[in-house]
């Protein structure tokens, strides 16, 4: 049983995403996303896995969502994975996540990653050095 935590809707939401699909070789739906706004607006995703690199993660189906709708600004985020076995794990986004959903809004910086039921960081904590650089002297 998962402990109660002010992030555990936020995750159930994600978990209820979750759609496993094969298709050949590879695998649909097996991770989804939850975010919620700083308006409130929750949006779901689900990461696709194709072949030459042309998928992407449950975070940016998420974060597609939130922006067709008109919104950018997003207030928390999570993703999780199921196991065989039926237990769940919350996933970090990955370097590439992370960037992306920095770049949609600069206020995203400061978007609260849930890393468990009681548990988050700052975009900012797992983006360090995001800054553009200065120019050299």
């Amino acid at each position: 049983m998962v402990s109660d935590g002010p992030h555990l809707e936020l995750i159930r939401a994600a978990a209820a995403a979750l759609n496993p699909h094969v298709v050949r070789d590879r695998l649909f739906g097996n991770v989804a996303a939850a975010l919620v706004t700083s308006r409130g607006s929750q949006y779901l995703g689900v990461c696709i896995d194709t072949g030459s690199g042309t998928g992407f993660c449950a975070e940016h189906a998420a974060v597609a969502a939130m922006v067709t709708a008109g919104e950018y600004h997003v207030a928390r985020i999570v993703a999780v994975w199921r196991d065989d076995s039926g237990r769940l794990y919350v996933l970090p986004p990955c370097g590439r996540c992370r960037e992306f959903i920095r770049q949609i809004d600069d206020a995203n910086i400061g978007t609260a990653v849930v890393l468990g039921p009681d548990r988050s960081v700052e975009l900012r904590d797992l983006l360090p050095h995001h800054e553009w650089p200065d120019p050299m002297e």
